[in-house]
C-alpha cells in the first residue's frame, strides 16, 4: 500500500498499525505528485491518505481510482472536519488512525472494492449500473431547494442534447428545451459543456458573465459540493430556469474532467427536476494517447455526459448532408456509449427539400433502427428574434411554429400531457 498523510501528527502510530503480517507499505509518499506517480506503476492496491496532504482533491481521488488503487482516509478523531473534508472529496472509507482494527478492516474493504471495480472507458468514466442514475424514473420530479440533502426525495433527470457535426441546432434546441421544461413548472438547469465552443452565454446575451461551469468544477474539485454550491454559480433566468455558462475559451477544455462533471451532475440532480446538457458533437478518441488511461481527453466530458444522462437527444438537419451526418452520428453513439436508443430530432424541416416527414422517418428507421422521429420546422425568423434580444424561444417568439414544436418535445420528455400536437413520425 501507499501512505501519503502529509504532516499528520499520528503518522508514526499509523505506520505501526500498517506493519501487520498481511500489510506492506510500498512507499511513504511526500506529496500528491509522488502518490499519483507511484500509483501509476500499479505496485500498490490501496492508498492511505489524510486531509493534511497538500494538494489532495477530488481529481486526485479519481485518478487513484482510475489506476485501480483503493483509497482509505484517516483522521485523528471521529466526526471531525477532517472526516467531512475527506468524504467530500469522494473517499467513502474514512477511519480514526488510532483504531488499529478499523484501519485494517478499511484497507481490506478498499482492496475488495478495487477487485470488484467495473471496467473504465476512455476519458476515465466507469461503466456503472444504470439504475444508480435513475433510468427507471419517468415523469416530473419534485421541486427541490438548493438546501435539500442529496438523499431527500426524488433525484432529477439529466437530458443530454447531442448530435451530428456541423450546425444542426444543438444549442438552440438545448436552450429551447430547457425553457420549455421550465414553463411546465419543473425547476430546470441548462449546463453548457461544449468543449469546442459553447454558445449558451452568447445566445442569452450574458457576454459579461464569467464561466459558471469552471467556477463550479473548481469548487467541486476542492471538496464539499452540492445543490447549494451549484446554485450559487448558476445564473437565474426565471423562477424555474437556471443556466451554468460554459467555457470562455475552447483551450480550457482540460479543466472539465469527467470525474468533476459527474460530481456536478449529482448536485444538479438534487437542485433541479431536469438538467439539460448542451454537448459537443465529437466522440472521437485520441489514438496518440489511447494507451495512457490517465491522459486528459478532449471528448472525455462529452462521453461521460452521454453515459450519465437519463435521456440522449440526437439532433440533425433535414437536408441530405445533415441526414447523412445524423445517421453516422447515431451509429457512432451506439458504438461508443452504452445507452438505450436516443430520442432522434430532425431540425429545420421544410417543404422545399422535396420529401416528406414520413419518408425521412422511414429512412432513419431502416438505417439506424429508431422507432420514431420528432421533426422541428425551419423558423429562422424566430431564432433571429431570440438571439437578437438574448431571450429564449418561449420568450421571444411564443407563438412561432418552432417554439410550439419544442414545447411539445419538452412535454413528451417530461411525460406530461399537452394539447399541442408535436410532429412525431
Amino acid at each position: 500500500m501507499l501512505v501519503a498523510v502529509g504532516p499528520f501528527f499520528t503518522e508514526a502510530d499509523l505506520l505501526e498499525v500498517l506493519s501487520g503480517p498481511d500489510l506492506h507499505v510500498v512507499r511513504r509518499c511526500v506529496d500528491v505528485a509522488d502518490l499519483v506517480a507511484v500509483a501509476a506503476t500499479r505496485q500498490a492496491r490501496v492508498a492511505v491518505v489524510a486531509s493534511q496532504l497538500r494538494g489532495l482533491d477530488a481529481t486526485t481521488v479519481a485518478r487513484l481510482a482510475l489506476e485501480q488503487v483503493g483509497v482509505v482516509g484517516v483522521t485523528a478523531t471521529a466526526d471531525s472536519a477532517d472526516e467531512a473534508q475527506l468524504r467530500a472529496l469522494g473517499i467513502e472509507l474514512v477511519v480514526v488512525a488510532s483504531a488499529p482494527g478499523g484501519v485494517v478492516e478499511a484497507i481490506a474493504e478498499a482492496r475488495a472494492r478495487v477487485s470488484d471495480k467495473p471496467p473504465v472507458r476512455g476519458g476515465g468514466v466507469a461503466v456503472h449500473d444504470r439504475a444508480e442514475f435513475g433510468h427507471e424514473r419517468r415523469g416530473m420530479a419534485s421541486s427541490p431547494s438548493p438546501s435539500d440533502d442529496a438523499g431527500a426525495g426524488p433525484r432529477g433527470r439529466v437530458i443530454a442534447i447531442w448530435g451530428a457535426s456541423g450546425s444542426p441546432g444543438r444549442s438552440t434546441l438545448a436552450l429551447g428545451l430547457a425553457a420549455g421544461l421550465a414553463e411546465l413548472g419543473a425547476p430546470t438547469t441548462l449546463v453548457d459543456i461544449d468543449v469546442y465552443g459553447g454558445t449558451a452565454a452568447q445566445l442569452l446575451g450574458l457576454l459579461d458573465e464569467s464561466s459558471g461551469l469552471l467556477a463550479a468544477t473548481r469548487q467541486a474539485n476542492l471538496g464539499a459540493f452540492g445543490a447549494a454550491e451549484l446554485a450559487r454559480h448558476a445564473r437565474s433566468l426565471s423562477p424555474t430556469l437556471r443556466v451554468l455558462t460554459g467555457l470562455p475559451r475552447a483551450d480550457r477544455w482540460t479543466e472539465l474532467r469527467p470525474a468533476l462533471l459527474r460530481r456536478l451532475l449529482e448536485a444538479a440532480r438534487t437542485l433541479s427536476a431536469f438538467t439539460v446538457l448542451d454537448c459537443a458533437d465529437s466522440l472521437e478518441t485520441d489514438e496518440d494517447v489511447s494507451y495512457d488511461t490517465t491522459a486528459p481527453r478532449r471528448n472525455g466530458a462529452t462521453i461521460a455526459a452521454l453515459e450519465l444522462a437519463d435521456t440522449v437527444v440526437a439532433v440533425g438537419t433535414a437536408d441530405p448532408v445533415g441526414l447523412g451526418r445524423l445517421i453516422r452520428a447515431v451509429t457512432e453513439l451506439a458504438d461508443t456509449v452504452t445507452h438505450e436508443r436516443p430520442v432522434v430530432v430532425v431540425n429545420r424541416m421544410r417543404g422545399s427539400l422535396g420529401w416528406s416527414e414520413d419518408e425521412i422517418a422511414s429512412t432513419l428507421r431502416h438505417t439506424v433502427g429508431v422507432d420514431r422521429v420528432t421533426f422541428l420546422p425551419e423558423d429562422q425568423a424566430a431564432c433571429d428574434r431570440a438571439v437578437a434580444h438574448g431571450r429564449t424561444l418561449c420568450e421571444a417568439a411564443p407563438s412561432a411554429k418552432l417554439t410550439k414544436a419544442v414545447r411539445a418535445l419538452a412535454a413528451d420528455i417530461a411525460g406530461v400531457t399537452t394539447r399541442r400536437a408535436g410532429r412525431v413520425r
